[in-house]
């Protein structure tokens, strides 16, 4: 390999990786936020400068060759390398101005975090923030996000990590189909109702067969993952649904249902790289996040 490196090989290198771990030059092109035409000529590239064929090309796509399959442990190294150096780097920026980069579930940066980040930036106009809504896991190592919210414990190393209470969670209907449908006033009428279900998420038929209730999918009359989209179907009235009371509480067009159901809460963490954590504008952010979402769970914002 030529010992003249540029800094564009670097991302040549980032490419190859994610085209061999996605499987797909669109696979890739999403993860990195690049078109398929340049992830295409950026492999081309990487080949012409080694001078070697990294993939095999057919009908289906892209295939790694033997030789890509020999080199993409040592460019796998390289690419947490750089990833390694670039966080260190940045975990040693004074400023507290700048940019942070947020990640939460779609459902939290929806109806949760538009508050939060409103009331951040009064206080810290300086401070410039980014929000990632997704339900995936994004790899902080990777300064995919600078602060990820979790409903879980986050179990990556090299992470640094914080319990921020939890949240209540609860069975709710709209009114409109509560008039239509008529009250349940047991867990045992649930089953003679409507429930708006998860797809392919198995946390609602998990939590009641923990319960003591063998449910299926099939028994989801509406299915839907994505949270707040599965929120407005149970708005709409298209059945009894589960949310974060500090959420459906304050929705006129529901009712809160008293089944005595005990959901489990959900746990709310924050997580960022330690190599980042204690640089200025990450932590003031990190700790205006904390007193915010202690503040949701109470009921009540921060002055």
């Amino acid at each position: 390999m030529d010992d003249t490196l540029t800094s564009t090989d670097w991302t040549l290198i980032q490419s190859f990786v994610a085209v061999a771990e996605h499987g797909s030059l669109s696979g890739a092109a999403r993860a990195l936020g690049r078109s398929q035409p340049t992830l295409g000529r950026q492999i081309q590239a990487l080949e012409t400068s080694l001078g070697v064929s990294l993939f095999d090309r057919h009908a289906r796509g892209l295939s790694l060759s033997d030789t890509g399959s020999r080199l993409l442990p040592l460019a796998q190294q390289m690419h947490e390398a750089m990833q390694a150096l670039t966080l260190t780097a940045a975990g040693q920026s004074k400023d507290l101005s700048g940019t942070v980069r947020l990640t939460a579930s779609v459902f939290m940066s929806h109806h949760v975090l538009p508050d939060i980040l409103a009331r951040i930036r009064q206080t810290e106009p300086q401070i410039q923030l980014e929000l990632v809504p997704t339900d995936a896991t994004e790899n902080l190592l990777y300064r995919e996000a600078d602060i990820a919210i979790r409903m879980y414990r986050p179990r990556q190393l090299d992470i640094m990590a914080q319990r921020v209470g939890s949240i209540e969670l609860g069975a709710y209907a709209a009114h409109s189909y509560l008039d239509r449908k008529g009250h349940p006033e047991k867990i045992e009428d649930l089953f003679d109702h409507d429930i708006v279900g998860y797809d392919a998420n198995d946390l609602i038929i998990q939590t009641m067969q923990e319960m003591g209730y063998s449910v299926s999918r099939s028994q989801f009359p509406v299915r839907c993952d994505n949270q707040s989209a599965y929120w407005q179907l149970v708005r709409a009235g298209c059945g009894i649904g589960f949310c974060q009371t500090s959420v459906a509480d304050a929705d006129t067009t529901v009712a809160k249902l008293d089944l005595d159901l005990n959901i489990p809460p959900l746990e709310v963490w924050l997580a960022a790289p330690q190599a980042m954590h204690q640089t200025p504008r990450i932590r003031r952010v990190w700790d205006l996040l904390v007193t915010e979402l202690l503040a949701v769970q109470d009921g009540k914002s921060p002055v």
